[in-house]
Parts: C-alpha cells; structure tokens; sequence
C-alpha cells in the first residue's frame, strides 16, 4: 500500500461501521483523527482543552452541542469548532447511535487508543 493510500481513508465510511465510543484512526506529530460512537441518551461527556483545538465532524444522529455558553442543535453534516480552552460537551438527542469524526490538533489521545464505552473511557 502506498503512502497516500495508507493516509487517505473513506472516513464516512468507516464511521459509519464504527460502534467503539472512541478509536484512534491517525495520530500524526501535528494532530490525529479519531472516530467516535455515542450511545442513544449518551454524551461526550463535558470537558475543556487547553493548548489545543478540536474539530468535530457528525456523520449520523442528532445531539445538542454546548459549546461555552451557547447550546446549538446537530444533525448529519453538521461540523463544529471547539478554540483551545472553551468548555464543552455533546449529547446524544436521538434514536441511534450518534456517529463523528473529530480531529485534534496536536493530538490528544496515543496512537491505537481504543474505548468501547465513555465509562472505559473515563477510567
């Protein structure tokens, strides 16, 4: 495989078939890619970021975004922007699994990191 096939990967994809709460797909010097799966009535669970942005990207589901003080609707397509420092947290609003990518930049979480469920996550 050559190298751009081994960093250029059908995303929605393989978002669509993921069911780990979150999973590492790249994680680079600069920033890394992982995949996530949010249970019905579920959340991200709240938190803040210091040194770093985070870029979600929804492929499947609907949640409410908080996001500092402003709470927004999400539905597929939608992405969302989350500065270095702010709080924020994603919550499950519908019948499914909520399904995302998210970026990190630079990476958060060490290569291959892989959790089944926020409470394994969390641990």
């Amino acid at each position: 495989m050559s190298e751009t096939q081994k960093l250029t990967r059908p995303v929605v994809d393989l978002v669509q078939k993921n069911d780990e709460f979150r999973k590492v797909l790249r994680a680079g010097d600069k920033t890394q890619l992982l995949l996530m799966a949010i249970p019905e009535g579920g959340e991200i669970g709240g938190e803040i970021h210091n040194g770093y942005d985070q870029l979600l990207y929804f492929v499947a589901g609907t949640a409410i975004a908080k996001i500092g003080d402003v709470e927004t609707t999400i539905a597929d397509g939608d992405a969302s922007i989350v500065p270095s420092g702010v709080f924020h947290n994603f919550r499950n609003t519908g019948s499914g699994m909520l399904k995302l990518f998210t970026t990190y930049s630079p990476p958060e979480h060490a290569p291959g990191t892989e959790h089944a469920t926020k409470a394994e996550a969390d641990q």
